[in-house]
């Protein structure tokens, strides 16, 4: 599989089969990392060779995807659009064709589930930075996704709470696949990708990729 954007490669030859339950993925910035994941919800198509999720062609369109895989990004602020918390767990729902009746109740339960009931009717600028990110990833587990692709969503959250919500996302039963530049949040996982300009420079454990990664990375330091 290749990608390209402005008739230039992003993806060169990819080749890559992801079964892992927790898997990172670590580069420098234009490496490629946040192309590769955009294909697996249909925001990007590949120039040659195909993408699955599952048994679903993400080539269908996000429309068709989101039941599939939920993205969780960076800053809170760019991905909730709604008043309240219970209004931003309905949204996606009804989007996947329940009525407001019903996605009001899987809300309601989502939230009972995670014991913050209390949070429906709050509004969601009224949140610390850290509750808009649960709030980001309790929107994308009500529709109970196979994937959940994460795009660097820690930096911008205290240690205390990035550990906190780190340790409970291991909890869950889906699939994991997370873009970090803090490596530390992904010694756990169970598989590292490594991408170095568009190719797969590294796969495997973590033990076995990061610290490559980050002598890599004190080399480049030392050119500059």
């Amino acid at each position: 599989m290749s990608l390209l954007r402005d008739n230039q490669p992003v993806l060169h030859d990819f080749t890559v089969r992801l079964t892992e339950h927790r898997i990172g993925l670590v580069g420098n910035n234009g490496s490629g990392k946040s192309s590769l994941v955009r294909l697996l919800n249909g925001l990007l198509q590949p120039a040659t060779g195909s993408v699955r999720v599952g048994d679903q062609d993400p080539s269908d369109g996000p429309e068709s995807m989101a039941s599939q895989v939920g993205f969780i990004f960076q800053n809170p602020d760019h991905q909730l659009i709604f008043p309240t918390v219970q209004e931003e767990l309905t949204f996606g729902l009804k989007n996947l064709g329940l009525s407001r009746s019903e996605a009001e109740s899987r809300a309601q339960a989502c939230l009972r589930e995670h014991e913050r009931e209390d949070w429906a009717d709050r509004p969601v600028h009224s949140l610390s930075e850290g509750q808009k990110q649960l709030v980001c990833i309790l929107a994308v587990l009500v529709m109970q996704p196979q994937l959940i692709v994460l795009d660097e969503p820690f930096s911008a959250l205290d240690l205390p709470t990035r550990w906190h919500l780190l340790d409970w996302m291991h909890s869950l039963p889906q699939q994991l696949l997370m873009i970090s530049h803090d490596l530390d949040t992904l010694t756990d996982f169970d598989r590292i990708l490594w991408l170095e300009d568009g190719r797969l420079r590294g796969d495997g454990h973590p033990n076995d990729i990061l610290p490559a990664y980050r002598e890599a990375c004190r080399g480049q330091e030392g050119r500059l």
